[in-house]
C-alpha cells in the first residue's frame, strides 16, 4: 500500500437494515484479495454494557460515548496495521439515533448540546473514503428475537438520511434490494483494490 493511512469505509442506518451484513461481505471479499481488514462495531451493545441507555432512551452522554469510542476503535485498527477499516456505525449514526430518541420522547435538546455533538461527529466524516447509508424497507421482516419499536426504527431512518442530506455529505444509499447490496460491495472492493494495489 502506498499510503500509511488505511482506507476507511463507514456505514450507518437504522437497525436491521443490513449494515453489519454488508460490511461482513465487504470484509470477506477484501480478505480474499489478501488485504488486511479490521471491522469495528457492536457499539450499541458495548454502550449498554457500560451502563449507558440506548435505542429510544439514547442520551447526549451515550451519543458522545458511541462517537468517541467508534473513533478510538478506528484509530486502534489503524495502529494494528489494517489496510482497510470498516466502521459499523459511522459517527452520524449515533446522531441519528439520538435525534430520533428525542423526537420519540417529545423532547428538545439544548442548542449548544446539539451543536457540540454535531461538531464532534462531523470531525470524523472526512476520514471516510466511502460512506454507505442503508435505507429502511418496512416490508422486510425484522429479527423477532429483538424487541424493536417500529416507530422509533422509522425515526432513526428518517433522521439518518436527513442529517446526510442537510449537511451535503457524499454517500451511497443502500436499499434492501440484493442488487443494491451487490453494487455497494462492488464499489467498495473496486475502491480498495485500486488504492491498495497502486
Amino acid at each position: 500500500m502506498t499510503s500509511s493511512q488505511p482506507i476507511r469505509i463507514g456505514v450507518l442506518g437504522t437497525h436491521s437494515t443490513g449494515k453489519t451484513t454488508l460490511l461482513k461481505r465487504i470484509e470477506m471479499e477484501l480478505r480474499g484479495h489478501g488485504l488486511t481488514v479490521a471491522r469495528t462495531g457492536r457499539l450499541g451493545k458495548r454502550a449498554a454494557d457500560a451502563g449507558l441507555p440506548k435505542m429510544q432512551h439514547h442520551t447526549a452522554q451515550s451519543t458522545e460515548w458511541i462517537i468517541t469510542q467508534g473513533a478510538a476503535d478506528e484509530i486502534a485498527a489503524r495502529a494494528a496495521g489494517a489496510e482497510i477499516v470498516l466502521a459499523d456505525r459511522a459517527s452520524y449514526d449515533a446522531l441519528a439515533y439520538w435525534h430520533a430518541a428525542l423526537e420519540y420522547r417529545g423532547e428538545t435538546a439544548p442548542r449548544l448540546e446539539r451543536e457540540r455533538l454535531l461538531a464532534l461527529a462531523a470531525t470524523q466524516l472526512p476520514k471516510y473514503d466511502l460512506l454507505f447509508a442503508t435505507v429502511l424497507d418496512e416490508e422486510v421482516p425484522v429479527d423477532t428475537s429483538h424487541d424493536y419499536d417500529p416507530r422509533y426504527r422509522k425515526l432513526v431512518d428518517q433522521h439518518a438520511h436527513r442529517l446526510l442530506t442537510d449537511d451535503g455529505i457524499p454517500h451511497q444509499r443502500v436499499t434492501s434490494d440484493p442488487d443494491s447490496h451487490a453494487h455497494a460491495l462492488d464499489v467498495a472492493v473496486r475502491r480498495c483494490l485500486k488504492e491498495t494495489l497502486v
